[in-house]
């Protein structure tokens, strides 16, 4: 009896030979093998070249390879893929019905067409497939080592797109070098052929990269002609970790992109042509979390500009970082002020928060508005409680003729600002206290930050009413000759109180003169004159200090206050009978009610009166 041993031996020695025969790629004819070929893509509108060598595996599945290949839309049109390697896989039952049929198409190293329009043919005749219920189609497509022909923004494209013939869905994943940037693409539950019919299909798409990653899932539509966009209606989540390194990297302008940071966007959105809405919208910059609704559109033309509007509102609000970059500007020596890296695009951003922190200030009640135009761009704080007070103000800003030059004007309004409780909170020292009200209108124009305090000009007028100088007796410094009680107890319990105090200063070259300074107290009086340089951050002024009401003989200081704003130095000029005669002036700009013996009619510099 023969061992059953031997005929499996052989059978399994068979099958490795069959096996081995059929793994290997057998070299045929090229151009039999590219005409062969070629009859699969004709129902697409491709046309096939190859010049390279042409092989056949038949195991697992039959499968056709062909060299340096060149495949166009159409015998005249232009090329789509050049010089890759393309591996057909053949329908084995396509085969045994005697024609060709594509199971599968894999292109490597190939160079693209970046031309939209030149894939608009082959696209449409798989639309028109899809319509008419043609299910013969590649089931899969992949391109490994591909490159963009136009230029080198994409390089190293791997591409895998699944159409399996069980399945209404599609899907596609590719990993890319885009302009020096690896990034990752997902396209998956999308059905193409709801989208050939005209209806809407899902879908969800994820783009991930070093830097950020933007994730939708929702429905599209294709829309009728050649609209800018797709018909989207979903869900969107975008980050990135830095907002300018972005929109450098993909070639966009968003209007003041280069004063922030890490932003994030999430929100409800739909698109229309050349729009984008959000109805609803969550934006994160850094610490903070705004909530409202927005809206993108794109103006005209090849290169559309950026419009952007949005409602947002926030329970708090931390604008520490904007504080940090403004003193960072105010302290370096010279910084660009060129508006156009900041207008690159339209906004109109209207922002409100229950509570907010401006630095260490806080700030109650906040509503502010953005408006960014071509070339221009204003700010405004339209109200804002900081310490029991009222604060209002607007930043215009526009270019000049010389585009590099900026012209900025700044008005606002404070009223009833606690001076003391917000010495406080900034670390200042608490020497004047009380309620302070004024208004301020400055104006400037400069190419950089180190001539824009040295162009100031404008006017700023403020005061205080039932306020207290803290730490100084002014009374106790006349009887004294103008010395300081001695010891630290002295200071800490020395106190002057006052009715009124205001100063008004007009601005020419960065320099404020000091028109009209005075204070006026139950048992003082005080005028100061003099200028203070914003350049060189210094202050010279004179003044006087006199009793009230006056005495005889009259006691007065006339003084001196010179220096850096860090450490002026004060001198005593004259006292007496000197200093009296200067300290009326000073009760011009005070109301007329604390005017003594004036509001009698009789002369200012009057000594006495009796009735």
């Amino acid at each position: 009896m023969m061992s059953l041993r031997r005929p499996t031996l052989v059978l399994a020695l068979g099958s490795l030979i069959v096996a081995g025969l059929g793994l290997r790629d057998w070299p045929i004819d090229g151009v039999r093998a590219t005409a062969f070929a070629g009859q699969t893509l004709d129902a697409y509108g491709l046309t096939l070249s190859a010049q390279g060598p042409a092989s056949l595996t038949v195991l697992p599945l039959p499968r056709l390879t062909l060299g340096r290949v060149r495949i166009a839309a159409g015998t005249a049109g232009p090329a789509l893929a050049e010089e890759g390697r393309l591996s057909i896989d053949l329908d084995p039952f396509g085969l045994l019905s005697g024609h060709a049929a594509i199971g599968g198409l894999r292109l490597e190293g190939a160079r693209l067409s970046g031309e939209a329009a030149d894939w608009g043919g082959p696209l449409a005749r798989l639309g028109a497939q899809a319509r008419s219920g043609v299910a013969a189609r590649p089931r899969r497509i992949i391109l490994t080592g591909a490159r963009i022909a136009e230029g080198a923004e994409v390089q190293d494209l791997d591409l895998d797109i699944a159409w399996p013939f069980w399945s209404a869905s599609a899907e596609g994943r590719a990993k890319l070098t885009w302009r020096g940037v690896p990034t990752q693409v997902a396209l998956t539950h999308l059905r193409p052929a709801d989208l050939a019919l005209g209806k809407r299909s899902p879908f969800t798409a994820d783009v991930t990269w070093p830097g950020g990653s933007l994730a939708a899932d929702g429905t599209v539509a294709v829309p009728p002609g050649a609209a800018a966009l797709p018909n989207l209606v979903g869900q969107v989540r975008f980050e990135t970790r830095s907002l300018p390194e972005t929109l450098s990297w993909i070639g966009g302008d968003v209007p003041l992109s280069p004063l922030a940071g890490a932003v994030s966007v999430t929100g409800s959105f739909e698109t229309a042509e050349r729009s984008v809405s959000w109805p609803s919208l969550r934006v994160g910059f850094g610490q903070n979390v705004l909530e409202g609704a927005g809206a993108v559109a794109l103006g005209p033309g090849d290169a559309p500009r950026l419009s952007v509007q949005a409602t947002l509102a926030a329970e708090t609000l931390d604008l520490a970082p904007l504080v940090e970059d403004l003193v960072r500007l105010s302290e370096s020596p010279s910084v660009p002020l060129a508006l156009a890296p900041f207008t690159r695009g339209d906004l109109d951003l209207r922002v409100s928060a229950a509570e907010g922190r401006v630095g260490p200030v806080p700030v109650q009640d906040l509503a502010a508005s953005v408006l960014v135009r071509d070339a221009a761009m204003e700010v405004a704080v339209n109200r804002a409680r900081v310490q029991e007070g009222t604060l209002k103000g607007r930043m215009t800003l526009v270019s000049g003729a010389d585009p590099a030059e900026t012209e900025i004007r700044l008005q606002g309004s404070v009223d009833h600002l606690d001076l003391g409780s917000l010495s406080g909170e900034t670390g200042a020292s608490r020497w004047v206290m009380g309620p302070v009200q004024g208004q301020f209108s400055l104006d400037s124009s400069a190419r950089d930050s180190a001539s824009l305090v040295s162009h100031l000009g404008g006017r700023a007028t403020f005061s205080v009413e039932g306020g207290a100088i803290a730490g100084l007796d002014l009374a106790d410094v006349i009887h004294r000759n103008g010395a300081i009680a001695p010891g630290a107890l002295a200071r800490r319990n020395s106190r002057t109180a006052f009715e009124r105090a205001a100063i008004t200063l007009r601005f020419t070259d960065g320099v404020g003169a000091i028109t009209e300074a005075g204070l006026m107290g139950p048992s003082i009086g005080a005028t100061l004159h003099g200028q203070v340089s914003l350049p060189e951050r210094r202050l010279d002024a004179r003044g006087n200090l006199a009793l009230r009401p006056a005495s005889a003989p009259p006691r007065g200081l006339l003084f001196a206050v010179s220096g850096p704003w860090s450490a002026p130095a004060v001198q005593i000029l004259a006292h007496g009978e000197a200093a009296e005669a200067a300290s009326r002036p000073g009760e011009a700009m005070l109301p007329e009610s604390l005017k003594q013996p004036a509001t009698l009619g009789l002369p200012g510099n009057a000594r006495a009166y009796a009735p």
